[in-house]
This record gives structure tokens, C-alpha cells and sequence, in this order.
């Protein structure tokens, strides 16, 4: 059954299930605290973080075990060894963050910073 529609990004918010919440809502926490000037907006019906004129960041999405942070593909491949070895799934672009288990707050900081670093980078 596809994802009802949101009509922002609040709506999203408070449309996730008990147990989606927690991990969902540190996820955002810990995107304002990294990129407090990125702008979060709903693109294909996920929250995503947006930098200059329409740079995104990452993504966040909800599925029924799992979330995931989501990057560009090109990004994330230079860091899927990283996110393995610290024992979590990696695919094309995001990391699977399975809600029985605790957030790796560090790693998940660390990618964030990356993609900051490269949009920085790239903007240069």
C-alpha cells in the first residue's frame, strides 16, 4: 500500500506510526543541529534537507521495520564501507536504520558533515 500523501512536512511528521517516530524525529533533530540553515522541505513526499538553490542534501524515509538517511548515490559510495563496518545495510545512497536498534548518532553526523563539506565544495 503506498504512502498516503503528505501535505507538508509537519503533516508527515504526524502522520508516522508510534514506532517510526523516535528514530524519524532524532533524524530531524540531528538535520536542524548539522544544516540549522538548510531548508526542509517535502519532495516525493519525504522530508528533505535543501541547501542554495535547490542542492539536496539528504532525505529521510519511513517503511514499516526500517528508516533510512538518504544521499545521492555518487556521494554515499565513498562511504558505504564505513557504514558496514559499523554493522548497519547499506544501498544505493542511504543507510537502513532498523528501528529495534539504537541510531548510530556519530556515523549518521559524520555522513551529514560530509555532504555538507562537499556541497561546499561543489559551491565553491
Amino acid at each position: 500500500m503506498p504512502m498516503p500523501k503528505r501535505s507538508d512536512v509537519e503533516d508527515y511528521f504526524d502522520q508516522l506510526e508510534d514506532d517510526q517516530r523516535p528514530h524519524l524525529q532524532a533524524l530531524r533533530a540531528l538535520s536542524h543541529e548539522v544544516s540549522p540553515d538548510a531548508s526542509e522541505v517535502l519532495k516525493w513526499n519525504l522530508p528533505t534537507y535543501v541547501k542554495g538553490e535547490n542542492t539536496n542534501l539528504w532525505m529521510l524515509q519511513n517503511f514499516k521495520h526500517h528508516c533510512s538517511l538518504r544521499f545521492n548515490p555518487p556521494f554515499f559510495a565513498d562511504h558505504v564501507a564505513a557504514v558496514e563496518a559499523a554493522g548497519y545495510a547499506a544501498g544505493a545512497g542511504f543507510i537502513k536504520l532498523p528501528y529495534a536498534k539504537e541510531l548510530p548518532v556519530e556515523l549518521l553526523r559524520e555522513l551529514m558533515v560530509a555532504r555538507l563539506d562537499a556541497f561546499e565544495a561543489e559551491s565553491a
